[in-house]
């Protein structure tokens, strides 16, 4: 059996924390014996311990991928455990503690952003290469743009595992309920329903969204865009839809619990991002309901996706192309329910958590021979 110590920085849920989640409860146990080093008071421990996971908690390095200080405790909690892995989700600190400790260190790329110039060539380039190759003897993408963005950092391509991030199934919500959720915010028999569940933050696109649905509305198409989600940005989106005029064409919905009730309630999934996206877990829970998506051409959303066959894409940033893939969707016949039903299949043939899970254990097999035979 080969231990795995996961050492995550995160204290909230966010997004690495999620896919930890979802390994953790679909790892093979005979083969594997996984356990979690978090921050002290992190709002993972409970989900994770619910798994029947050990938990170890960490003093010192909440939210933050460097910490000097967090390294000494975390080398005494490796010798402590005996991990024959160290698998580090945002803590440079684990794997700093894990190559000094002896263990194989495997290293998940969990985001996708623009390259600094100061790493893409020349000292920069050098450094990074060397830091990260040393500090992992394995590195997982979470998908082939995450493996662009070590690349162009000089990491050699062999040390690198495309892994593409698998979800549960989202239990659909009936009928009934659906058709109370879409009534409470006032939509009505043949509105077409769009929905985005994500942060709201300026980089994921909500202006560029709220822009699309005012030439839509101004065409007098019957369309509505539902707005899941709490963040940042939210006053300065909420002002924009005001200053467009757009009433309640626009529905901010807040923080939603009911994942499956949202889901369920949307005819298609909108992910408008141009920062940070790697993998959107969100889409993936509406292809299990068989909600298609639009979404923008960045970082890893047209590995995501299916062009044509699950989904649609647009250039990122370009609104008018975003509200033309809805008017496509509107008026092609049939087109919808075809996304519809490619996006059920994507998501059985490569989106499972089961596939996800077998995939990650098969990139721990490979850390261990290479460290065990040297």
């Amino acid at each position: 059996m080969i231990k795995v110590l996961n050492v995550i920085s995160d204290t909230n849920i966010g997004g690495a924390g999620r896919v930890l989640l979802n390994y953790l409860k679909y790892a093979d146990r005979e083969a594997f014996d996984v356990s979690v080093a978090l921050p002290r008071g992190s709002a993972l421990r409970e989900r994770i311990a619910a798994l029947d996971v050990p938990v170890h908690e960490v003093d010192g390095m909440a939210d933050k991928s460097l910490d000097l200080a967090a390294v000494g405790k975390l080398k005494k909690l490796i010798r402590a455990v005996g991990p024959d892995i160290v698998h580090t989700h945002g803590s440079m600190s684990g794997r700093i503690a894990g190559r000094q400790c002896g263990k194989a260190v495997v290293y998940t790329r969990h985001s996708v952003f623009p390259v600094s110039p100061r790493v893409k060539k020349g000292l920069g380039r050098w450094l990074n290469k060397t830091v990260n190759e040393h500090y992992a003897d394995r590195i997982i993408a979470v998908s082939p743009a995450a493996m662009e963005n070590l690349t162009d950092g000089g990491i050699a391509p062999a040390l690198i595992d495309v892994v593409m991030n698998g979800v549960e199934p989202v239990p659909p919500a009936s009928a009934e309920a659906a058709a109370a959720f879409r009534a409470s915010w006032g939509i009505g028999e043949g509105e077409l329903v769009l929905g985005i569940l994500a942060r709201i933050e300026a980089y994921k696109g909500h202006n560029d969204l709220l822009d699309a649905l005012k030439r839509l509305r101004d065409e007098g198409r019957p369309v509505r865009l539902l707005i899941a989600g709490t963040g940042a940005f939210e006053a300065e989106a909420k002002a924009h839809a005001e200053a467009l005029g757009l009433g309640d064409a626009a529905v901010f919905c807040g923080f939603m619990k009911d994942v499956s009730l949202f889901l369920s309630s949307i005819d298609v999934q909108m992910n408008a991002s141009y920062g940070t996206e790697a993998s959107s877990l969100s889409l993936l829970e509406g292809f299990s309901l068989g909600v298609p998506a639009v979404v923008s051409d960045y970082g890893g959303n047209p590995y995501l996706v299916d062009e044509g066959v699950d989904s649609l894409v647009f250039p990122t940033r370009d609104t008018e192309a975003l509200a033309g893939c809805v008017r496509r969707l509107m008026d092609e016949e049939g087109l919808l329910a075809s996304l519809s039903a490619g996006a059920r299949r994507s998501y059985a043939g490569r989106y499972t958590v089961e596939i996800f899970a077998r995939r990650t254990e098969e990139v721990y097999r490979k850390a261990w021979e290479g460290k065990h035979h040297g």
